[in-house]
């Protein structure tokens, strides 16, 4: 092998075809400031939401309100389009996924809530039941941190293979890609596991814990990750300490309850 500054997923399959079993299609999502409307994928920006519909509120006790009172409206965190970001993470039919959150903090939300973060909202939808929108949402009636406010954005999706951290690969496989990643990529980091940003589907990264597994509290399956929220100047969102909120989901019913974590 030749030493180079940088290591792809192609270039590591090629070497350990043993680890294409544990690979993950992933869709990086790239923000950028726009003004996007409610037929586009987006960050922060509005959603495809039928006028009959009630829009989504918070009544947890969180910092500003510990009773929790009065109900506060959730605000758009993402909007994204399957043809924007094509994957196995699609139910059958469904061709648009929002995220909302309530933008303050809960200390002591329900289980499948994290800790020390927004309450999050997940909907799926298809776009052509929708022939009645509504145009104007309600704004939140409180907001604990500006980093919950996600400024609006653009996104374009880049299709990319993920692979685990090491420490979720069996014993002789995690070393022989440290090998490998000694080898071609130095200290420049392996580049190819836990891909970092806004995404869609792949693996989570793990910066503080050990990884952990999340059941299905409805059928017993193990869940995967199905969104990922970053900390990051363009969308102005931070979680955390400049962390990552992933959202896990079911594979076998995407109608049962989601678990959040904050990392």
């Amino acid at each position: 092998m030749t030493s180079t500054s940088s290591l792809t997923v192609d270039a590591v399959l090629a070497e350990i075809p043993e680890l294409v079993p544990y690979t993950r299609d992933a869709a990086i999502l790239h923000p950028e400031r726009a003004e996007p409307g409610f037929c586009d994928s987006s960050i922060g920006g509005p959603l495809l939401w039928p006028r009959d519909e009630p829009w989504p509120e918070c009544s947890l006790p969180d910092e500003t309100d510990p009773e929790g009172a009065p109900a506060t409206a959730m605000v758009p965190v993402a909007q994204i389009y399957r043809h924007d970001a094509p994957g196995p993470w699609w139910p059958a039919g469904m061709d648009v996924l929002q995220v909302l959150w309530c933008p303050n903090e809960h200390w002591d939300p329900p289980a499948h809530q994290a800790d020390a973060a927004p309450a999050i909202e997940v909907r799926w939808r298809r776009a052509a039941d929708v022939t009645d929108r509504l145009t104007t949402p309600p704004p939140p009636s409180r907001c604990d941190e500006d980093g919950y406010l996600p400024q609006a954005c653009a996104i374009t999706g880049e299709a990319a293979t993920d692979l685990p951290f090491r420490e979720e690969l069996p014993a002789e496989l995690r070393a022989r890609f440290e090998d490998l990643v000694r080898v071609r990529a130095g200290d420049g980091g392996d580049g190819v596991t836990r891909l970092a940003g806004w995404k869609l589907g792949g693996w989570p990264t793990w910066h503080l814990t050990h990884p952990r597994a999340f059941a299905c509290r409805d059928c017993g399956t193990g869940m995967t990750l199905l969104f990922t929220v970053a900390s990051d100047d363009e969308t102005e969102v931070v979680v955390g300490r400049w962390g990552d909120l992933r959202i896990f989901a079911c594979p076998a019913d995407h109608a049962h309850a989601f678990q959040a974590d904050l990392h």
